[in-house]
């Protein structure tokens, strides 16, 4: 059977990918210094075969401020980077652009990043929890995998965080150069909620309640 590409796919991104089955991590350690950056090294990523897959969304004051949204995936973080964060209001929809594949145990990383390395800035871990495919068919089973659905270019999750929770659509819309664009959409259920602004009225990290200005003062008196 031909396997259906996605929307946009050219020559760069069918080489990228290629490259990606042989070491998913390898876009992710080329841009880093190890020896330099705190970022998990991307070496050794254990999951339990029995937790559910985890997502996280990471605030990332770098040299443009954006959030970082991460589902995981067949063992590592599948990332895009969201300007404006996500929203709970279904009618807004949110550019995410697809970035480079991140280790696992970087769902939990908070600190800061020199500045002159890729990404430097700090980052701070804004919510995170397990999540669930909501890809279903009309019996309620898994239609597809999610490893499936990321490649066709339509995501559909529940995510159950301390921020975020219900479902969530993120679809491929276009392609700029080797970089897929989505959109990251609230669906309309009982989260769903149009009067909350969670980015700007939650700013502290779910996991150490910090901001990210706490995350880097700590980091300077640290160094």
């Amino acid at each position: 059977m031909t396997r259906r590409e996605p929307i946009g796919y050219n020559s760069a991104i069918i080489r990228a990918e290629t490259a990606v089955a042989q070491d998913p991590l390898k876009a992710y350690r080329d841009k880093r210094r190890a020896d330099v950056t705190p970022e998990p090294s991307g070496k050794h990523s254990p999951r339990a075969d029995d937790q559910p897959p985890v997502f996280v969304v990471q605030k990332h004051d770098a040299s443009t401020l954006h959030y970082d949204f991460r589902l995981e995936i067949d063992g590592v973080l599948k990332s895009w980077a969201v300007p404006k964060g996500p929203s709970t209001d279904p009618r807004d929809k949110r550019l995410a652009v697809e970035t480079e594949d991140h280790p696992l145990d970087y769902a939990d990383f908070e600190g800061v990043i020199p500045q002159g390395e890729y990404g430097g800035g700090t980052v701070m871990v804004w919510d995170i929890g397990p999540y669930d495919n909501a890809k279903l068919d009309d019996d309620g089973e898994i239609e597809k995998s999610l490893a499936e659905c990321w490649a066709d270019g339509h995501l559909t999750v529940n995510l159950h965080g301390k921020k975020l929770s219900g479902g969530y659509a993120l679809t491929h819309f276009r392609t700029e150069g080797n970089k897929r664009q989505w959109l990251l959409v609230k669906i309309d259920d009982e989260a769903a909620d149009a009067r909350r602004n969670p980015v700007s009225s939650e700013d502290s990290s779910v996991l150490s309640d910090r901001t990210t200005d706490e995350i880097a003062s700590e980091a300077d008196t640290s160094s």
